[in-house]
């Protein structure tokens, strides 16, 4: 059997057609068996893209830190700290150091004085000037002379020698020394340093007022007698001889005297005197 080729043209189109029909239905029947598997959707129900909880009435959301530790407060945030007081230390204003105070050495009647020449011994001359004048002796270093006069830094000597020698080959003190001792703002303590050559008395006066204490300390040899306002004796040679410290109560106000005699050769002092 023979065909012609309108034939085969027309059967070429229909076999494409039958398989373009089944397409189709298996399309249409995997639709139908999707949307049948699917729940009825409202037609205006809006498409949420997450669920939204619906908290119950009257009772608040906590937190999850709150509500894994029960002792927590029921606060989202940690209250603020008080501010505490702030407490400023006193301002301590540190003792002022002791003074120190000694006696002049010039300006004042000399009575006796202490050879300590570099280059001994010490010339005596017959004038108060070294052209001119004759030398009538000499001293060794150490010699204490008696003093008669003072002329243009000479010396007027008449005991071991009378004659003159240089004021600066010798070491003197005044005879007599009456010096206050005034304590600095805050102060209440002072250092006394001085020396009577010869005989002399060297007084130092302080203000007190009656209740407070005096507390003398030795450094050198002696300690300083002790007298009220109206002459009195308050620690005398008997109170004071061989002790490092005394220690009394100031028994009226006014100004005490400290005072050091010398009827021979002298000597130094150091001491210290607080007053509290």
């Amino acid at each position: 059997m023979s065909f012609k080729p309108s034939q085969f043209i027309i059967a070429a189109l229909a076999g494409v057609a039958t398989a373009l029909g089944v397409t189709i239905a298996t399309i249409q029947s995997q639709s139908s068996f999707t949307d049948s598997k699917l729940p009825p959707q409202p037609s205006n129900s809006p498409l949420l893209s997450s669920p939204v909880p619906n908290p119950q009435a009257g009772i608040n959301p906590v937190s999850p830190t709150i509500a894994n530790n029960p002792e927590s407060p029921a606060v989202d945030t940690p209250a603020s700290p008080k501010p505490q007081p702030i407490v400023l230390s006193p301002r301590v204003t540190p003792k002022p150091q002791p003074i120190v105070v000694s006696p002049p050495d010039s300006g004042c009647k000399i009575g006796m004085a202490l050879v300590i020449d570099p280059n001994p011994p010490l010339n005596v001359r017959d004038r108060p000037q070294v052209s001119e004048s004759k030398i009538v002796g000499t001293l060794s270093n150490n010699t204490f002379v008696s003093v008669a006069d003072e002329q243009n830094g000479w010396l007027r000597i008449t005991d071991p020698i009378s004659g003159w020698i240089a004021k600066n080959r010798t070491k003197s003190s005044c005879q007599n020394v009456n010096q206050r001792i005034s304590f600095p703002a805050g102060g209440s303590e002072a250092i006394v340093q001085g020396q009577i050559i010869g005989g002399g008395s060297h007084s130092y006066l302080i203000n007190a007022t009656k209740g407070q204490t005096i507390t003398l300390t030795n450094h050198q040899q002696v300690l300083p007698l002790i007298l009220t306002p109206n002459g009195k004796v308050l620690a005398d040679n008997s109170d004071l001889e061989g002790k490092t410290k005394w220690t009394g109560k100031v028994p009226v106000t006014g100004d005490y005297t400290l005072q050091l005699d010398s009827n021979f050769k002298g000597y130094k002092y150091d001491f210290s005197i607080e007053l509290n």
